[in-house]
């Protein structure tokens, strides 16, 4: 029987393929105990509280942690054998090509993962969309630097591919400055939110409402119905008014009566505004005064909130309030006054 287990072939005795074949089995006997117990235990836990990390955290174990563990056992079998060093060098390279990619999808898994979960923290449906293009130059990233550090353990020297990376990356920045620059106003505009699809804005001479958010530019509808495509970096470099997040609106408006208006009517049109003004609930009244002497008139000024960033309930409120003033000051002989001129004519006795 000693004998039997001393016997060589392909340079390994029958008890170091004995001894292997073990490692085989002793590991998946080992791994299936895991896959049992740590499993039932995540189960549990998912279901004290943990929820969709749960979920994430069964997928994840038995995606990437137990094909990991697979590979492990074969290659601590396979280790104990003795091969050519020609053979050795071909399954050492091929382990860590293995390894490196289920190292590099479990990083992009968890990264991808991450971000949608703060995305779940912000309860804005249109990020997930907008998260997409983030995804994938994140994953590309990923991908480059793991390709990178798998290159470097096979032996391969990648201090010149940097370099040379390196030079060519200036290269193309200095080509499309133009087109990292709406990039990074892209990421700019994802974070920090200065507006989302849907708003209605103003920047320079431009009025419309966002259409879609872009890597490189931005759609938005004009007023007049024509689609405006403006790239990113001018936005974020832009002044731009957002009539969406606006609560309430202000509204100073004057107006005049004839210099023939009675003193008395004069002290009452202050109140006749305000009461007209309060008289709306979507209205909260602020001033109004006598403010100067002009031309042709005397001139009141008066000044409201309109509680709502509807512009349609705005002019409605707006319209009623004028009706209403122009109604009361009829009722009250009250006569606005427009551009006069009197002339004065001296007779002479010819």
């Amino acid at each position: 029987m000693q004998s039997f287990f001393n016997t060589s072939y392909y340079g390994n005795t029958v008890l170091e393929y004995s001894i292997a074949i073990g490692i085989v089995f002793i590991s998946l006997f080992a791994i299936q105990i895991i896959k049992i117990v740590v499993i039932k235990k995540l189960l549990a836990s998912a279901e004290n509280g943990l929820g969709g990390r749960g979920d994430f955290i069964i997928k994840s174990v038995k995606r990437f942690l137990i094909p990991i563990l697979y590979l492990g056992a074969l290659y601590l079998a396979i280790n104990s054998l003795n091969f050519p060093e020609g053979v050795s060098k071909v399954l050492q390279a091929i382990y860590l090509v293995l390894a490196a990619l289920f190292l590099i999808r479990f990083v992009i898994t968890i990264s991808n993962f991450m971000l949608m979960k703060f995305i779940e923290k912000t309860k804005e449906e249109e990020d997930a969309r907008k998260i997409k293009p983030l995804l994938s130059v994140l994953n590309f990233a990923i991908w480059v630097i793991g390709l990178l550090f798998l290159l470097d353990n096979l032996g391969f020297q990648i201090s010149t591919v940097v370099a040379g990376l390196g030079v060519g990356g200036i290269a193309v920045a200095l080509a499309a400055q133009a087109v990292l620059g709406d990039l990074f106003s892209y990421f700019v505009i994802f974070f920090d939110k200065p507006f989302e699809i849907g708003d209605f804005i103003i920047f320079d001479d431009k009025v419309g409402a966002i259409e879609k958010i872009g890597i490189k530019s931005t759609r938005v509808r004009s007023l007049s119905g024509e689609q405006l495509i403006i790239s990113n970096s001018n936005l974020t470099n832009a002044r731009v008014h957002n009539y969406k997040r606006m609560e309430k609106r202000r509204v100073v408006f004057s107006l005049g009566v004839t210099y023939q208006t009675k003193p008395e009517q004069l002290r009452a049109i202050p109140t006749i505004i305000k009461e007209i003004i309060e008289a709306n609930e979507l209205v909260t009244f602020d001033r109004s005064h006598f403010k100067n002497y002009g031309d042709f008139s005397l001139n009141f000024e008066s000044v409201y909130f309109v509680n709502s960033a509807d512009y349609l309930e705005f002019m409605n409120v707006q319209q009623e309030i004028n009706l209403n003033i122009y109604e009361e000051f009829a009722k009250r002989e009250i006569e606005f006054a427009y551009p006069t001129r009197t002339l004065f004519i001296n007779k002479t006795d010819v």
